[in-house]
């Protein structure tokens, strides 16, 4: 049984318009249990929808969403937040600005569960979240009882990435999460992710624009355009892949679409 499972997925925004178009139009998608699924295409394309309907933010027009075989197609985003979690392209996202560290990943733990966050800030845990932490090489292993908005970008985007895993989801979603850093955080946040999902893994969905990282990242590529998915390459194919090929094909898919429309 498929982790994921989406069947002819349909939305469309502002239908009464007359320029309006599907955001998505037909998507139908399975993921596997480790799959690291790479989502890139053109503004446009629908892959911020799609991730967006997984967690629950947008309700299909049409079509189903099974996780586990569990129909949550309109299921609110927190009831179920302890089966998907998400990083977003902006750091200041997903993490709460005026807790501390340790509050954070203690809320963290608990996702989609009632909790007291300082009823979970034992010793044991604090150890945990100590060795976590000094993983990501950014010195906030020692920063535990810092105020989170005393924090660099990059930290609170490496902060976001652990309290998005340590839940341990049936999915995690990774919305360009690496853009809006320099790159120097930018990679060491990649490597940070690349630990995490392998150690448990995790199946993931991540969105990229990064040509390079697309090809180098996880299992699977999935090329999207005008709502649809155009190409699916997984495992010795895509390792074959070339950023050259790559950006041909998806120059390609676009002119297609351009001379469609």
């Amino acid at each position: 049984m498929p982790v994921l499972q989406c069947r002819g997925l349909r939305k469309t925004f502002n239908q009464d318009l007359p320029e309006s178009r599907p955001a998505l139009d037909g998507v139908d998608l399975s993921v596997g249990q480790g799959d690291f699924v790479v989502l890139i295409g053109g503004n446009g394309a629908g892959k911020s929808t799609l991730l967006n309907t997984i967690a629950g933010a947008v309700i299909p027009d049409e079509g189903s969403l099974t996780m586990e075989g569990r129909d949550i197609t309109r299921l609110a985003p927190h009831k179920r937040a302890a089966m998907v979690t998400r990083v977003f392209q902006d750091p200041m996202v997903g993490t709460a600005a005026a807790m501390t560290i340790e509050e954070n990943l203690a809320i963290a733990e608990r996702r989609g569960r009632s909790h007291r966050a300082r009823a979970l800030l034992t010793e044991r845990r604090r150890a945990g979240h100590r060795d976590w932490l000094a993983a990501l090489g950014l010195g906030l292993e020692n920063r535990l009882t810092t105020q989170v908005a005393l924090l660099s970008g990059g930290q609170r985007q490496a902060l976001s990435l652990l309290m998005a895993v340590v839940s341990q989801p049936l999915v995690l979603l990774l919305d360009e999460h690496t853009a809006a850093l320099d790159p120097r955080t930018a990679d060491r946040v990649m490597q940070a992710t690349l630990q995490a999902v392998s150690e448990r893994r995790l199946t993931t969905l991540m969105v990229t624009h990064n040509m390079d990282q697309a090809i180098a990242t996880g299992n699977r590529l999935i090329m999207m355009d005008a709502g649809r998915i155009r190409y699916d390459v997984s495992d010795e194919e895509k390792r074959a892949l070339t950023t050259e090929a790559l950006i041909e094909r998806f120059q390609i898919s676009s002119d297609r679409m351009l001379l469609k429309h």
